[in-house]
């Protein structure tokens, strides 16, 4: 009889030193909805909306493994100079993460910990969207990786940057 996790090696598993995320609780911190113009703009569009949508993740440290994580999305759609629509959520997890490495907490947090907490912002937009007399709006999923190296590219060039005295 084997003995194992099943992956036919004869090594055990041991739960209590697998790295490990958690995700506690998610709650809405902020959340604004403007549909500055309607009834006008909820009519019959002759060209799609402009729809821009920034996206940005913080992240604070609230006990030795717990880390709070922030996704704040904010978006408009515009019919040529006319806005149909604003948004803006700040929708944020608490996290446990146990027996990842130091050198991997901050890549965990900023990458990982915001890709688990999408979908649930993505579906807040799109039935806040909806319920505004428009057609739902589905965000595309968002590579939370490439966000991370472009911001830590951006920490790198402010860092070289010569300053003025």
């Amino acid at each position: 009889m084997a003995n194992g996790n099943g992956n036919g090696s004869g090594a055990t598993f041991d739960e209590s030193t697998a790295p490990a995320i958690n995700a506690l609780v998610q709650y809405i911190k902020d959340f604004s909805f403007e549909n500055p113009n309607a009834p006008r703009s909820l009519g019959p569009q002759d060209k799609p909306p402009n729809i821009q949508i920034q996206v940005n993740v913080n992240a604070r440290q609230v006990a030795e493994t717990e880390f709070e994580v922030n996704i704040l999305l904010e978006g408009s759609a515009k019919a040529e100079s006319d806005v149909l629509f604003k948004f803006e959520l700040d929708y944020a997890g608490l996290f446990r993460l146990v027996n990842i490495p130091q050198s991997d907490m901050h890549p965990v947090v900023m990458i990982e910990c915001p890709r688990l907490l999408f979908p649930f912002a993505r579906h807040i937009i799109a039935e806040a969207v909806r319920g505004g007399g428009f057609p739902p709006l589905y965000i595309d999923p968002i590579d939370f990786a490439a966000l991370y190296r472009q911001r830590l590219s951006q920490v790198a060039a402010n860092a070289e940057a010569p300053t003025i005295a």
